[in-house]
């Protein structure tokens, strides 16, 4: 199993790139970051320096959309970076949630979704491909260029899209019961589509904190820490009962049935550990969706993932132990799954 990080393009970043080098030192594949242009600086500069100070790790956005920039000019940044460091990137990619919302618009359908995502593939490794009504082709991209397109998806029609589609599935949570859910239905909607279902690499993101021991107190703090993410996930959430409603047979109760009590959200404070707008998230919703407790419990729910088919863990790590969690996986956990 793949072990990648992925973290916020706060300033400085210097600070950021240091320690995607950390986590290369430590034996992490990937290092990811949040694509929200209002919310933080702009990630592919940044991916160009931690290219040029590392030697293996493939980087990319968790996730882009097909809103913020043209479907073209992402397909240029991307071919870009790989032209200089030799296909190292993988375009994490949504409908949009912060990135949108922040700049007043709605977040893209999946036709948008599916038509970004073609054009962006074919574009990034020197074929034509259509945008917006126009055919075009970047002349400069050379032979050998690739470019994996990993699409972020919860609901039916985005799962199925992913397995028709997409070369890999992310999916924000690590929760074995709904993974093992998820997973299945990408995988189906790959065979119905003719499509090998091991083909789709499965990418499960979620925040990890590893604590020295188990006392109560230590595993409270780790979930404080943590409490963020069931409100961003949240959001995504809130959109499937909108569409589908709070007692669907297509969706799992196992993940709409916490929101209940959600009062809406405040995007100055995404995925950050002291989010107001969390405070409906209960215990045992952080304690499915994040992985927190000693390194040996890393190691068993990761082992768990990976028997469902879980190819890579990506650590969300926005927290008090940034480096810690960092080492610790480099010391105890990688080695081992």
């Amino acid at each position: 199993m793949d072990i990648g990080l992925v973290l916020q393009t706060d300033p400085p970043a210097r600070l950021l790139v240091e320690r995607m080098r950390r986590a290369e030192a430590a034996g992490f594949t990937h290092g990811w970051t949040f694509d929200s242009a209002v919310l933080w600086q702009e990630p592919f500069v940044i991916y160009s320096q931690i290219l040029s100070q590392t030697e293996r790790l493939t980087v990319g956005p968790m996730v882009t959309n097909p809103g913020t920039r043209t479907w073209e000019v992402t397909a240029s940044l991307f071919a870009t970076l790989n032209d200089m460091f030799g296909n190292r990137t993988v375009c994490g990619i949504g409908r949009g949630d912060s990135a949108m919302r922040v700049a007043g618009r709605r977040p893209a359908t999946l036709d948008r979704l599916s038509a970004a995502m073609h054009a962006i593939k074919e574009l990034a490794e020197g074929r034509e491909a259509e945008v917006d009504g126009t055919a075009m082709r970047i002349p400069w991209i050379t032979p050998g260029a690739r470019l994996p397109i990993w699409m972020g998806a919860y609901g039916p029609k985005a799962l199925a899209l992913t397995g028709r589609q997409a070369d890999g599935f992310i999916l924000q949570l690590a929760d074995p019961f709904l993974t093992e859910w998820m997973v299945k239905a990408v995988r189906q909607a790959a065979v119905e589509a003719g499509r090998d279902p091991a083909s789709v690499t499965v990418c499960v993101a979620a925040p990890a904190y590893v604590t020295a021991d188990d006392s109560p107190a230590a595993l409270a703090h780790a979930r404080e820490q943590c409490r963020w993410f069931g409100g961003m996930v949240g959001n995504h959430v809130a959109d499937l009962v909108a569409r589908y409603g709070e007692h669907s047979e297509v969706i799992p109760e196992a993940l709409t049935a916490y929101i209940k009590d959600r009062e809406g959200y405040d995007y100055s404070h995404h995925g950050r550990a002291d989010n107001p707008s969390t405070a409906f998230v209960p215990d045992e919703i952080v304690d499915r969706f994040c992985l927190i407790g000693p390194a040996a419990a890393h190691r068993e729910r990761l082992a768990e993932l990976k028997a469902l088919g879980v190819d890579q863990f990506a650590i969300y790590a926005m927290h008090d132990a940034i480096e810690p969690t960092i080492d610790a996986y480099g010391s105890e956990v990688i080695g081992r799954v």
